[in-house]
């Protein structure tokens, strides 16, 4: 699995607090909903494949 990246980010108060309440309803960290929110984006937008998609399946691999 791939190291993951972190970066520092800006919110506002509002928006903070938003998220975080989001979060807690959904069971997970602030964090996690973030990133969770921010990839079904880039998948809505054509962007970024599905992850059933982007992984290969067991059988696929092992014939590499």
């Amino acid at each position: 699995m791939a190291q993951r990246k972190s970066f520092l980010l800006r919110l506002d108060p509002v928006t903070h607090e938003a998220l975080q309440r989001w979060a807690d309803a959904d069971l997970r960290s602030l964090n996690s909903q973030i990133e969770f929110l921010l990839r079904r984006a880039l998948q809505d937008a054509g962007r970024l494949k599905p992850v059933a998609e982007a992984i290969p399946p067991a059988s696929e691999q092992a014939e590499e």
